[in-house]
């Protein structure tokens, strides 16, 4: 299995992705509110892992610009599709990763990060370019499933039971603890974790974190 691999996964796993529900609304309502209070009506925003826009189409309405990014194609394109629709004039979409931005060195106000960082192979690597992305004293703000912390059913059978039919792409296993100490490690202040969730725990921290 390989960055390939996983960008495959989600090239033909895109439309389907599409049409699924939120599985926590009031949760993910509870996210949005949140990240709104942090971010400025004046702030240059950049979404990693957008999937197919709808974070970005809540959000880019608050700020002044607002980079939406995904590194799989078909997802990026039915955002779009979905921009030519509901059109939001300081809204962009792009196939992208973090480490091809940070290469850009264009910087923003705040980086977004939601149900991203346990599916990314370099955890280090990819807060590096995330920290090298913000402005001084930028925002970064993620929320990710711990699955280091998840029932071992699912960490240690079903995820690579399903990993080796392609049925699931890569996922880190590590939990919040781990999380939290390789966000400082990469040059982070935290500032507050919190669980938005409205159906008990469902590891899934919201970290919000300011660059040193």
């Amino acid at each position: 299995m390989s960055t390939a691999s996983d960008a495959r996964f989600w090239e033909r796993t895109s439309r389907r992705y599409a049409k699924g529900a939120i599985a926590d609304p009031a949760g993910y309502e509870r996210t949005l509110d949140r990240t709104r209070s942090l971010l400025l009506p004046d702030d240059a925003v950049l979404e990693l892992g957008c999937g197919t826009g709808t974070t970005a189409f809540r959000l880019a309405g608050d700020v002044r610009d607002y980079l939406a990014a995904d590194f799989s194609g078909e997802m990026t394109a039915i955002a779009r599709e979905r921009y030519a629709v509901d059109l939001v004039p300081n809204l962009v979409f792009r196939t992208a990763t973090a480490e091809t931005l940070a290469a850009e060195r264009v910087q923003y106000d705040a980086v977004l990060a939601f149900n991203y960082l346990h599916l990314v192979r370099d955890l280090s690597g990819t807060l590096g370019s995330i920290h090298a992305l913000l402005a001084s004293r930028g925002l970064f703000i993620s929320k990710t499933p711990c699955v280091g912390e998840m029932s071992p059913l699912i960490r240690l059978a079903l995820l690579p039971a399903m990993r080796a039919l392609g049925q699931a792409p890569y996922a880190g296993t590590f939990g919040l603890i781990a999380l939290s100490k390789a966000i400082m490690a990469a040059g982070f202040e935290i500032l507050d974790i919190e669980n938005h969730a409205t159906r008990g725990d469902d590891k899934r921290p919201y970290i919000v974190a300011r660059k040193q």
